[in-house]
């Protein structure tokens, strides 16, 4: 069963694209292991936190940046 409303207003595409400003995931804050594993979308285990901390020591915080659009 649809869920739109006949006749109902589409939102225009501008509604639907996310700004630029908020696709970057830098804020000036340190990246955490747990910040890492989670951009995977993976789940927080001791597993995928070594992983995340051996990643964040050999490529440093912009290694967030890869996992990320």
């Amino acid at each position: 069963m649809p869920t739109s409303q006949p006749g109902a207003a589409r939102p225009s595409p501008d509604d639907r694209v996310t700004p630029d400003d908020l696709l970057h995931t830098r804020t000036g804050t340190d990246v955490s292991a747990e910040d890492m594993v989670l951009a995977t979308g993976r789940d927080l285990n001791p597993r995928t936190l070594a992983w995340a901390r051996r990643k964040l020591a050999e490529e440093g915080p912009g290694a967030i940046e890869k996992l990320l659009p």
